[in-house]
């Protein structure tokens, strides 16, 4: 056995170990002759002192990162009055597909019951608690339950629908946590561990390495406009109710956020995906600081050219000749933005930002969205075939360059929404004295929690008819009270439901 064998076998045993645990097939394998797979890979003679004695070093790496997570990662509790099947599962069924086959059973939760359940992790000893957004979306009540079984009630803080991220607050001191590591240092092939509570089984721990950096799979586009997608792959097991979990190093530091699998089953094939923790703690120190997240924007809209369908389809809609590759091509430049003030024009292909390459659309907003107003970054792109390099100031989405606080938002922005109106021609046809449409309506959002999606017609504010977002505006504007909304569904159905103006 040549040595490269020799140092493979202690890392490929950990491996299998691994799985068959996950998987529950040590006993399969128990029933197996010495010709079974798990015999190949059992080290014979002088072999087995090699690979017991490396075996020991790692497994103790494992048991010391193991040690020091548990007690920081917590199972979290969706409980919500809406009609919903679990929050978790529909996000993984919506990306995924239902592992059951058919539509999503709509079903309401019994009152004692959550209608959701994910994960999360401690990262202060005050309580400061990370998760995904899509594990306390639509909640009415989120419990906390940590591994020693302790329960608290926890209080929302704030979440970002653009990087799937939340933050939330249990009132408790002296906790158990876990410290960001540096995810830029991340290195494919290096060990991690996943320690959520996936399937109702808490305080589950599995091994494996990281397998790409920089992944974008298209997933948040179903909860935000500007989604940031730069996930680390890994193949440690991950399954439902892992969501909001860590994934951490062999030195128990916190490397990403588990979010999502890709699977045609629903469950665990050997791809998951983590938001990075450098990411991560961007986002929750916006939201501890400022009550929001703090992102800055280029102000341009563009084509991603790797997508050769989206290329392919601009070009025929607009009679150009625009060639697929790597980079980003601008379509427009907005007014004011902090692109046009730096001289960028449509037609540019943008191929960097700072020191990160831009092959796609994802890396161009992970590479923007993760700083602020004001920052300013350098964008190397291409112009008549010629590589320019200029510097951008970013600016938030309404042209500024300073932070804005929950006070600064407007009425939209703060219930989550924004809304068109109906033409004269729609209200005769359906009956309708007033409405207007709701659009881009943001998970997690007070227009979210009370049912409202896309289309939905909303006919009335606090008993007062609206035909245009101005409206909406006027009613709300300084108002923080009870808010009761009127709106159509889909089927026709009128409804009324209410929410505390935030």
């Amino acid at each position: 056995m040549n040595n490269t064998l020799k140092k493979l076998i202690p890392y490929t045993f950990v491996g299998v170990i691994s799985g068959a645990t996950t998987f529950g097939a040590i006993h399969y394998f128990s029933d197996k002759n010495s010709d079974s797979e798990f015999s190949y890979f059992a080290p014979k003679n002088n072999d087995a002192k090699y690979a017991s004695f490396n075996m020991t070093g790692v497994g103790d790496d494992f048991v010391k990162a193991s040690k020091m997570t548990v007690p920081a990662v917590v199972s979290i509790k969706n409980y919500s009055n809406r009609t919903s099947q679990r929050s978790e599962q529909d996000l993984f069924d919506q990306f995924f597909g239902n592992p059951f086959g058919g539509q999503p059973k709509q079903q309401q939760a019994p009152k004692d019951m959550p209608s959701g359940m994910g994960s999360g992790v401690i990262i202060s000893p005050d309580g400061y608690i990370i998760s995904n957004n899509h594990v306390i979306a639509g909640a009415s009540k989120l419990e906390v339950v940590l591994s020693n079984k302790k329960s608290y009630v926890a209080n929302l803080v704030g979440t970002d629908p653009t990087t799937d991220i939340a933050l939330l607050k249990i009132e408790e001191k002296g906790l158990p946590y876990l410290n960001f590591a540096n995810s830029d240092n991340v290195e494919v092939g290096q060990w991690v561990l996943a320690v959520g509570n996936p399937m109702g089984l808490n305080s589950t721990v599995t091994a494996g390495i990281v397998s790409a950096k920089g992944r974008s799979i298209d997933l948040l586009s179903q909860q935000s406009r500007t989604p940031i997608e730069s996930f680390i792959q890994t193949d440690a097991a991950i399954n439902p109710g892992n969501s909001g979990g860590a994934l951490v190093n062999p030195n128990g530091e916190l490397i990403g956020i588990n979010s999502a699998i890709s699977s045609k089953t629903g469950y665990y094939e050997g791809y998951g995906f983590a938001v990075p923790a450098n990411l991560a703690r961007k986002v929750v120190e916006d939201i501890k600081k400022f009550g929001l997240v703090q992102r800055g924007f280029l102000g341009v809209k563009s084509l991603d050219l790797s997508d050769t369908r989206q290329v392919s389809i601009y070009n025929q809609q607009n009679k150009t000749n625009i060639k697929s590759g790597d980079g980003v091509y601008l379509i427009e430049v907005v007014d004011k933005g902090g692109a046009e003030a730096a001289g960028l024009r449509p037609g540019d292909i943008i191929t960097k930002v700072d020191e990160t390459a831009v092959s796609n659309y994802y890396d161009l907003s992970f590479a923007v969205g993760t700083k602020r107003p004001g920052d300013k970054v350098a964008v190397t792109y291409l112009r008549n075939g010629r590589t320019n390099t200029v510097n951008v100031t970013l600016r938030d989405e309404k042209g500024g360059t300073s932070f804005r606080s929950k006070a600064d938002l407007t009425v939209t922005e703060k219930i989550g929404a924004d809304f068109e109106p109906l033409s004269e021609r729609f209200k005769t046809d359906y009956g309708l004295n007033s409405g207007v449409v709701a659009k881009n309506v943001q998970s997690g959002s007070e227009m979210s929690k009370i049912g409202i999606v896309d289309n939905y017609i909303v006919i009335e504010i606090n008993g007062k008819p609206v035909n245009s977002q101005k409206d909406i505006e006027k009613i709300l504007n300084g108002y923080s009270g009870n808010v009761q909304v009127k709106y159509v569904d889909e089927y026709g159905r009128i409804t009324t439901r209410g929410f505390k103006m935030p």
